[in-house]
């Protein structure tokens, strides 16, 4: 079953290149896969439609970014999610919206604690994090440098 609701995408005049592309999930679990799916199709086309060098090990690390986050939005959050996915060459910006406006706070580290680890996971591998309160609930944006190596 198909979880996206509608997709955008903005392409650069000159060069026709994508360097955004969004979509908009229902609030069922199944978006999170799909969240994850969209991303690697995003990224993956920015590696063979545009020739940019997009290493695998960042195309899996935005990957779980996403994940993470959706997953909060899916747990959290009752209704849509917006994911917004931007490349500029330098950097892979991600950004997701959902209906709570209650500000994610990164928990104390515990050995011990299992799960509510995302958020953790999420600041320690973007280059920069940021939450605002919307209008109706919130948005997150991160930055994940995009590499580039041969190891794609």
């Amino acid at each position: 079953m198909d979880q996206r609701v509608e997709e955008t995408e903005d392409r650069c005049p000159a060069t026709g290149r994508v360097l955004r592309r969004g979509a908009v999930f229902d609030g069922e679990s199944g978006m999170i896969g799909e969240a994850r799916r969209f991303t690697a199709d995003f990224l993956g086309g920015v590696r063979t439609d545009q020739g940019r060098t997009v290493p695998s090990r960042v195309i899996g690390t935005a990957q779980l970014v996403v994940s993470e986050l959706v997953t909060n939005a899916c747990k959290y959050a009752p209704g849509p999610c917006l994911l917004d996915l931007v490349f500029d060459g330098d950097t892979v910006e991600i950004t997701v919206w959902d209906t709570d406006s209650t500000l994610p706070v990164a928990c104390a580290a515990e050995p011990g604690r299992i799960g509510q680890h995302g958020l953790e996971i999420v600041i320690s591998l973007c280059e920069g994090y940021d939450v605002r309160r919307e209008p109706v609930g919130k948005r997150i944006k991160v930055r994940l440098a995009s590499g580039d190596d041969s190891q794609t």
